[in-house]
């Protein structure tokens, strides 16, 4: 499977590629965003909440809607249980829509999604998890969320999705499996969690299966405003991004990309949650809704 021939920078908005559902109108902002994490977060309990606020600052509202999607790993109640202990103690209105629990649910997952304010992806299987969207046409409503202005976040597979292709493991060893392609290029997750994963994302880079891209750690994100890399981000300070492309003599070059270090991380011993609980309840007990 050949997924690359393009660059991995997004295309300009005077792109014919891009179709005109997909430009921001002439002279205006653009509001899509993409926040793709290479790891962490709620469901890899991790302590700093800081990519998961981001999250919500994103929306710019006072009390955004904000849908947990855990479809890439079945839809375990453990996700579900931390997804609503994290953000029910925030000003939002938190929801799951489990794709694998419809008839008991009675809910439209189309019509959900789009009342959302920010979608946010688990991770899994790749593979699996946009064969279920497929079925149920969330792959769509995925892509008319984001061109008109719905947050998508995601982790690992939630968060290579959005990309022309990524790095999978569900079938066991790794290899390269399509996305959905509202963004040009790959991605990479687990960059120094999994140590299979980089050395397989550079061999398809370099043979063309897969398009230039990026390779993010746990804890690190990369932001994007329409089809644009914004910025990248992480929630302590050992996380990286890496920018890689094919060298043209069958191997990659790999350039490591500034990083913003977010509010929040403090360097260990206390848990993080702990440390913010306080401000926290002032701020909610003042009625300020500040996500940054």
């Amino acid at each position: 499977m050949k997924l690359g021939g393009r660059q991995a920078a997004g295309p300009s908005p005077a792109d014919p590629s891009v179709t005109p559902a997909e430009r921001a109108p002439e002279g205006a902002a653009d509001h899509r965003r993409i926040l793709a994490m290479g790891g962490g977060g709620f469901t890899m309990q991790e302590r700093n909440p800081a990519l998961d606020k981001l999250v919500l600052t994103l929306t710019a509202k006072a009390l955004p809607r904000i849908c947990f999607l855990p479809t890439a790993s079945g839809d375990p109640q453990d996700q579900l249980t931390r997804f609503y202990e994290r953000f029910g103690a925030w000003p939002c209105e938190p929801s799951a829509l489990s794709l694998f629990h419809l008839g008991r649910d009675r809910i439209d997952p189309i019509e959900h999604l789009r009342l959302q304010d920010a979608i946010y992806v688990g991770g899994g299987s790749m593979r699996n998890m946009l064969a279920i969207w497929r079925e149920h046409g969330v792959d769509q409503a995925m892509r008319e969320a984001w061109q008109s202005g719905v947050v998508i976040a995601g982790l690992s597979a939630g968060a290579m999705c959005w990309f022309e292709g990524g790095v999978s493991m569900s079938g066991g060893a790794p290899q390269p499996v399509a996305g959905l392609g509202l963004l040009s290029g790959s991605l990479s997750v687990h960059l120094g969690g999994e140590s299979g994963r980089l050395p397989a994302y550079r061999a398809a880079v370099a043979a063309g299966e897969l398009p230039p891209g990026y390779a993010a750690d746990d804890g690190a994100a990369l932001l994007f405003i329409g089809t644009r890399l914004a910025e990248c981000v992480a929630s302590h300070p050992r996380a990286r991004v890496l920018e890689v492309s094919p060298d043209g003599h069958g191997g990659v070059r790999e350039r490591e990309l500034a990083v913003r270090l977010l509010a929040g991380w403090r360097g260990g011993g206390v848990s993080d949650e702990e440390a913010d609980g306080v401000s926290e309840l002032r701020a909610l007990r003042a009625g300020r809704h500040r996500w940054d």
